[in-house]
This record gives C-alpha cells, structure tokens and sequence, in this order.
C-alpha cells in the first residue's frame, strides 16, 4: 500500500475483488524511517491470502450492520404499543348518499357475539388452521416468505396477498385499520411478534375466529354460524365448519345462495380443498372425508335498515367498489366510510313509482297465484357520462334479497337483435349472394327457414306464433321483431362477429351464453338489466361506450380513496350507431312494431323488445337522446327460485316486452325528463332508415281492431295477424309478437294518455315479390328473393328460441 500525504498508510478498501499489490513510494534521501534505502518488504501474500484483509472487513461490516438491525428491530418492538383492542375492534357505519347529497341510509351495525374456544367445535377450528395457517401451533408470530411476498406486493401497490399467519391476521383485525400501507405491515409484524410472545395461542385462535368478517355482516365465527346455518358455533360439523373457512377467503363471492355460477363453483373448490387440509393434517378421518356433502346453507336476511330499494342500490355499489378492486369487502364491513352514489333521488322515486303504478297495481297474488312470480328490475343510465342515474332492484330487499337489476340468469331475447344490427353494419356485412347489408335489404321471413352459409346440424328458428312474412326488409324484420332473418342475418355478419361486438359495446366477455352460436342474435345470452342499459347507452352516445358506473366518490376519515377513471373507447363508428339508432325508432314508430306503447311519451324513441322462451322474461331497453332506461319482467317461482312463464301474470293470456315493461318504461321516462327540451337523435349518413316507404302497404280499409291495440285481422291470403306486441299468448318459441287474442280492457294501470293502437299494416304473404314500393336505395341487381338458406351451424345454445 502506498502512504499518503501524511504518510500513514491507505485504508483498505470493503471489497470482494482480489487485492492489486501496489508499488512503495520511497522515501527522500536522509528521511526518517531509514537510512535513505528502501524498506523492507512485507513476506508476499499469494492466492487466498491475498483476500484475507478485505474479507476480514467485509465479515466487520456485516456483523455490524446486522447488529444495527437487531438493535433497530428491537428498538421497534419496545417503541410500538399494543392499542386497545376494543376500540380498534369495533365496526363503525358506513354512510350512502344518493347524488345531491342528501343521505340514503347508513350502514356498519356490527353482528357480533364473541365466545370462547370451548364453544366452537373442534371440526370448526381445524377447518380454519387448514384453510389459513395449517403449522400455526408450531410457529412464531410471522412467515417469513409470506412476509417477503406482502411487502413487495404492498410496495407495487397490489395489497396484502397471502402468507400472513393466523396470529397478524389476528392483529390486523384487531388491533389495526384496513387501509393498506408499508407502515401498517410493520406494525403489524411488530405487534404480532408482541402478541405472539404475550398471549397463548389458543387466545390468538379464539381472537381471530371471533373478529374474523364471514360475510353477511356477520363478524365472528358464532354470528356466522347463525347466519348461514342458524345453529351455534359449537355445533358446527367438518361441513359447515369447511364451509365457513371457505368465505374467509372470499366472503360474498363465495356465498353460494347469492353467489353468480362461477362463485358457487369456487366455493366448492374451496370447501374440498379445506376438507382435504384436515384429512392431510391427520384432524378429519379420510372415510368420514369421503361420506361429507356441501351442507344446505339458509338465505341471507337482510338488515331491516336496508328496506326497500336502499339495499339494492347498496348492494350494487358494493358490487361496484369491490369488483373495481377500490374496497375489498372486509375493508367496506369495518366502516367509516361515506359513499355518494350517482342516483339522482328524484329519478330514482320515479322509478319506483312507475314499476308501482304500471305493473304492482296490476297484481293480485291472492287471488293470481301466477302474479306472485313476477319481478321487476330497471336500470336508467346518463348515456354521455355512464352515471347510473336511478335502479330498481326489486320489490324489497329485505323481502327479495337478489338484485333483479344486476342479476345474470334471465336470457335477453330480442333486445340482442340490436346487437346484431350493430355488428353487421360495423363489418359491412354481405348477404349470401354477396350484397351489402342495409336497412333495405330483403330478407326471408319464413318461420322455421334454415339458415344459409353454416356448416354442421341445420338451425331453423321459428318466428312468434310461427308466422310467416314472406319478403320483407331488414327494417321491418326490425320492427316486427322476425327471428328467421336475424338468424340470417347474424350468420351473414358472422357469429364471432357478433360476439365482439356486444363486448365491445360493454357486454362483459364472461356474460353467460355469449356464445358465437345460431342462436346469439335471438338472445341467448343472460346479461343484467344494467348489462343492457350499458350496451344501448354506446349506441346512444354515438359508439362511444363508458361502462356504467354508481359512485361518485369515496371519503373515509376526511382522506379521498381513489376511484378508477370513467374510459371512454369508441367501440363501433358514429354512422353505424346512428343508423341502429334509426333503425330502433321504427320499432316504436310503426303501428306494427313491439314497441309501440312507447310512442305515448311524445319524444324521439329509439328502442327493442324482447320476450325468451316460454316467456320467462321480457324486456323493454329504450331510449332518447338524454337517458337510457331497460326494464325487464322475470318469472320466478316464489317458493324455490326456479324460473316460470309470466304468462298470466296480471291477468294476461300471454307476456311480451311490449306489454308491462314498455309501459313501465314510459311512464318513469316522462317523469324522468319532465320540463327538459326535446331533442332528436342524429342522422345517419345514409339517411333516416325508419320511415314508413320500407312498411308494406296497410289494407284501406282494414278489420276492425278493438281500441285497446289488439291486432287487426289479416286477409286469408297471409297470416292471421301482423307481428304483435305481445298482447297475446306467446308459444314456446318464445318472440315478441302478440297473437289473435287481446284482454278486453288494458291493464288498469295504464296511464290514461297511453295511445290507442292505430290499426298495423298487413304484413306480406310468403311469396316471391318484392315489397310494394322497392327502397330507391336498393342495390342496383339485388335478389327480389333476399337470402334464403340451408344448413347453419347449431352449436352450444342454438337450440334456443329466444328472442322475439
């Protein structure tokens, strides 16, 4: 080493790299330290020896840096205080505003009665270490790994996932708040390891159980026990107990009487993977393994505080927060939060009341038993911003406890044919002779026709009532709602096509029966009603899709919690939504079409009926250029769930979409845009598609209709009626026409401005000819015969007559 300045010596350099021997300086002539010669040399260090210096101070200061962590993490321990666990422990409630700030109820009560280890079953127990922390009585206050793990998913801002023993999961219930943060896992880890060191672990088992948030608003595993099975924690066998360490994990996802088909499916998973946790840890005999079922599980009873529509306005912005990854459900349970919500409180008693006034003043269970089994579900969207601006979810949540307004189990039926048209425009879509799809274009209204351009089992839908209307056009096909040339025309588009674009107008992927089969444009798949909403509002907002969203805002304890931002992508072009919207207006405005009802609100309305197999639903989805609302009647049995036919309900032979839901429809939309200006929707490029030039022509004199719009009769050369409105029985095959029979009198709560039907065009006989007056915009050489067909790919779902 050479000297320096001073001339002492360097000091060593901390480092793993070899050591290079450097060259001695000498001294001057007659300097100190000799006699003016050199000094002699050090014996040379050679190979190993050569790095004994610099390990030896690389040893020094690791030991003394970890010296300064034991003293630091000991520091911690004696500095951080254990809090009063009672205080921390204690839920506080939640308050929900709607829009304008006044509240909507407050929520937080705590369902919570403490017991001691006795008095919860040995099975109950195992099933929680098997579920959470199978070594926790051999172990210390902390996994190391899963510590490692959380800290750097908190660090990347993805939470606390995983590896946390029984005892900080404990202390985090216990003692600390949700809020996710490096500095509460170090608490965290520093209380626990007190904890740990203070209380045996039969308390810290007993803690956790009895803090633990099981769903349900139940905290602890007694309250749980009494919520899902209506019995004491003592009494719980290896099921119920696996079952109850099975929501732990996900508390509401893994309801199962609440749960969507995917939820159920993964609580089983899960429930089996408990069990197994127990036979492998020697705590549950394989034999008895083998011999346990899925224990029968009681419906959820809902807070009395939640009456009314509160709780399902609560429950859907729940679903938002938590599906959105804002607020996970324990966090939500252990309250101080205060949540505005985007319902406009004036709208949403307005809706209220119209599903009151057009359809419950209509029932009489008592004397219809069938009227027992309908329930209503609406949505009513703002189509510029996705603000949900008023929802019904049923008739009480604490009577009925599943959202009619979210729900995905009741197929959409022809509501989904607006879809159809959307995606065969947006692809410009060809008929099977190679013409382009337009509004204009003929297609085969045969009931029962197979359809052209498919492979494998032939797919031959019938129309409603299993009329036939010959030639007509994609317009009236619209209008009338006729199955056989959506079925036509889905295959023209291609069936994937259609499939992505309901997704892309904001059809979740995982909606289920989205399928790309025969059978999609009619409706197969099961969408919610806000589902729906979301899909016609893009088609309102010019193809610009926004997926609905409830809440405003989120404050807890005087800090904002972060909401996810409002995407807007434009999921189809301007024009083609324009032109769909065009095309939806004939539904209402021709005397013939399903959605006539909807005329009476005496604004621009573009929208689509639908009624589904054995009309188990129906559907009305409209819309002007301000609000988007859908509303759907679903048949129900009250006693087990199952899905009915609403046939009968309200004393009516026959249910369709354009019956109770577009009344509905009306009269909340009336009071909904009371004293707004009115406005028109856009018009396509190509012009406005809905005139009356495309309708066949009406008889000059046709039969007489009773005035309360039920249909004309036809001449004996067609079929006997035009397409309906519901207003008569609906066969299997499930569409949104009426039949040749009507009530005598309209429903007495039919508003007394509700228009009287005009009479409605004959539709065209099966024949050959082209409509009366062919479209001047008619490609020039298209087939008077439009596209008929054979043999169409059937596939999952394609049995389905769903649609109108």
């Amino acid at each position: 080493m050479s000297r320096n300045a001073q001339g002492g010596r360097r000091t060593p350099s901390i480092s793993l790299r070899p050591v290079k021997r450097l060259k001695r300086s000498t001294g001057p002539a007659g300097g100190s330290g000799g006699s003016g010669g050199r000094k002699p040399r050090r014996p040379k260090r050679t190979g190993w020896r050569r790095l004994i210096p610099t390990w030896r101070m690389t040893l020094l200061g690791f030991g003394s840096a970890l010296l300064l962590g034991i003293g630091l993490f000991a520091l911690g321990i004696a500095l951080v205080k254990v809090p009063d666990a009672h205080a921390a422990a204690t839920a506080q409630s939640n308050t929900w505003l709607y829009a304008d700030g006044s509240v909507l109820t407050r929520t937080g009560q705590t369902n919570r009665q403490n017991v001691s280890l006795d008095k919860v079953s040995p099975a109950a127990q195992h099933a929680a270490l098997a579920a959470e922390d199978r070594n926790f009585y051999n172990e210390g206050a902390i996994n190391v790994q899963g510590l490692a793990r959380a800290a750097v998913n908190t660090a990347k801002g993805q939470g606390t996932q995983g590896g946390s023993t029984i005892t900080q999961q404990y202390v985090k219930n216990t003692y600390l708040n949700q809020k996710q943060s490096v500095t509460r896992k170090v608490k965290e880890l520093f209380i626990a390891i007190k904890v740990d060191a203070t209380e045996s672990k039969n308390d810290i088992l007993s803690g956790y159980l009895n803090t633990s948030y099981y769903g349900r608003g139940a905290y602890g595993i007694q309250a749980a026990s009494q919520a899902y099975f209506g019995i004491d924690a003592s009494a719980l066998d290896p099921a119920q107990g696996a079952y109850l360490a099975t929501l732990l994990n996900a508390p509401s996802a893994y309801d199962v009487a609440t749960a969507t088909a995917a939820g159920k499916q993964n609580a089983v998973n899960r429930w089996n993977y408990v069990l197994d946790g127990m036979v492998k840890e020697g705590w549950l005999p394989a034999d008895e393994r083998a011999r346990t079922a899925f224990p029968d599980v009681r419906d959820p009873q809902p807070n009395p505080g939640l009456s009314g529509q509160a709780g399902y306005l609560v429950d859907a912005a729940t679903q938002y927060l938590t599906s959105s990854g804002v607020i996970n459900e324990t966090e939500l349970a252990k309250g101080g939060y205060t949540i505005k919500l985007s319902i406009d409180p004036a709208r949403q008693q307005a809706l209220q009341d119209s599903v009151q006034s057009q359809l419950h003043d209509s029932l009489n269970p008592d004397k219809r038993k069938k009227d027992a089994a309908a329930q209503a579900g609406a949505a009513s969207v703002d189509p510029k911003t996705g603000a949900v601006v008023a929802l019904y979810g049923g008739v009480d949540y604490v009577k009925h406890y599943v959202d009619n307004a979210t729900r995905r189990d009741y197929q959409a039926g022809s509501t989904f044919k607006a879809i159809a048209l959307a995606a065969a425009f947006e692809n410009n879509a060809k008929t099977q002779e190679g013409r382009t799809v337009t509004p204009r274009t003929v297609y085969d209204g045969t009931s029962g026709r197979k359809v052209r351009g498919g492979k494998g089992t032939p797919y031959a839908p019938p129309n409603e009532g299993d009329k036939s209307y010959g030639q007509i056009t994609l317009q009236q096909a619209t209008d009338w709602s006729v199955n056989s040339a959506f079925a036509q025309l889905a295959q023209d588009t291609g069936l994937q096509k259609v499939k992505d674009t309901a997704v892309a107008l904001g059809l979740p992927g995982s909606t289920p029966g989205l399928d790309p089969v025969p059978s999609i444009p009619l409706g197969a798949a099961t969408p919610s009603v806000l589902d729906m909403a979301g899909v016609y509002a893009t088609l309102d907002n010019g193809g610009k899709q926004i997926t609905p969203w409830l809440v405003q805002s989120v404050d807890r304890e005087g800090e904002n919690v972060a909401l996810p931002a409002h995407k807007t992508t434009q999921a189809i072009s301007e024009d083609t939504a324009n032109q769909v919207t065009s095309m939806l207006q004939g539904v209402v405005s021709d005397p013939g079409g399903t959605g006539w009802r909807a005329k009476g609100l005496g604004r621009p309305v573009a929208g689509k009926t639908g009624t589904t197999d054995d009309q188990k639903s129906v559907w009305f989805v409209g819309y002007t250029p301000e609000l988007v609302t859908s509303v759907a009647l679903f048949g129900q049995d009250p006693g087990n769930g199952s899905q009915v036919s609403l046939s009968g309900v309200g004393g009516i032979d026959g249910a369709a979409g354009g019956q109770f839901p577009a009344q509905i429809w009306t009269s909340y939309m009336k009071a909904a845009l009371k004293g707004q200006p009115v406005s028109d929707f856009a018009t396509p490029a190509g012009g406005d598609s809905s005139g009356a030039t495309d309708l066949p022509t009406a008889p000059s004199t046709p039969s007489s209709a009773p005035s309360t719009g039920a249909p004309s009769g036809a001449p004996s050369t067609g079929p006997t009626t035009a397409p309906g409105d519901g207003s008569g029985s609906t066969p299997s095959g499930g569409t949104d026409g009426g039949a040749t029979t009507a009530p005598t009198a309209p429903p007495t709560s039919q508003p007394t401005t509700q228009p009287t039907r005009p009479p409605r065009p004959t539709p065209k006989p099966t024949q050959t000819t082209q409509p009366t007056a062919p479209p001047t915009t008619q490609p020039t050489g298209q087939p008077t015969g439009g596209t008929g067909g054979t043999d169409a790919l059937a596939g999952a779902g394609a049995s389905s007559r769903s649609g109108g």
